[in-house]
């Protein structure tokens, strides 16, 4: 594909990414999963690795020249203009459980930044997607985020509190105090469902690129806000924290909460 190429060019493939995944995903649904422990003592199936040495393959054999950033294998051309972003189990312990709140999440980058996202959930039979300049999609539905502004009566989800250290607890504690409830291990499909309207923040620690490129187009698509605990904008460099919010007025004041906890 040229340079000239948009990012929705590459919706086609990626729902064909999604497909591979998910079906290898459908196919195991309810075995036993044996798992190993990696050194950062997160777990990992052979499902995991076959589900991303399939899609690794796939976008070889289409795209030679694009670079690779996968959860469980080594980086490939990070220095591509195009690099595929992909995390074959979004949710391995709950995977592993057989709570069927895992998905597979595939994001396109140009130039480090996300331009494409999908969220594949297989077991829920739901896929969301987006591509810069394109709608956010459920299965093939557009969707919007909640047209919330502030943190009173807001709806939070965060994946585990466990990553966080003393002063990022103050800051997710602060904007727990002021919302409604709070939602935790929600993975993925929370943010599927912050861009669905459903809940409205997002908040997380302790995540990769591979974790969160997919969402950041999807949720902008939808309306929302998603960056890094300092505004700053997710990419194939950014840290472990981000954010996500149903506006941007609402992402102000949550990141605003956030900072005062924090510097306390």
């Amino acid at each position: 594909m040229s340079a000239q190429a948009h990012p929705a060019d590459f919706l086609p493939f990626a729902h064909r990414l999604a497909d591979c995944s998910g079906a290898i995903l459908r196919r195991v649904a309810g075995e036993n999963r044996a798992f190993d422990t990696k050194g950062d003592a997160s777990p990992v199936t052979a499902i995991d690795r076959e589900i991303e040495t399939a899609l690794r393959a796939a976008i070889a054999a289409e795209y030679p020249e694009h670079g690779i950033l996968g959860e469980e294998f080594a980086p490939t051309n990070l220095d591509s203009e195009w690099v595929w972003v992909l995390d074959p189990i979004d949710g391995t312990k709950q995977f592993i459980a057989g709570i069927p709140l895992y998905g597979t999440l595939i994001a396109l980058t140009r130039n480090g930044m996300p331009v494409l996202g999908i969220i594949d959930h297989p077991m829920t039979g739901e896929r969301w997607s987006a591509a810069d300049g394109s709608p956010a999609l459920r299965n093939g539905v557009v969707v919007t985020t909640a047209k919330r502004s502030t943190l009173s009566g807001s709806l939070l989800f965060t994946s585990s509190p466990e990553p966080y250290d003393d002063r990022e607890r103050r800051g997710v504690a602060a904007v727990r105090s002021g919302v409604a409830w709070c939602v935790y291990g929600a993975g993925c499909y929370g943010y599927a469902r912050l861009a669905s309207g459903a809940l409205h923040i997002g908040i997380e620690g302790g995540h990769d690129p591979f974790d969160y490129c997919a969402l950041v187009p999807i949720i902008r698509a939808a309306g929302g806000a998603i960056s890094d605990w300092e505004s700053r904008p997710l990419g194939l460099t950014s840290g472990t924290r981000f954010v996500a919010s149903a506006t941007p007025t609402l992402h102000e004041e949550v990141l605003a909460t956030m900072a005062r906890a924090m510097v306390a």
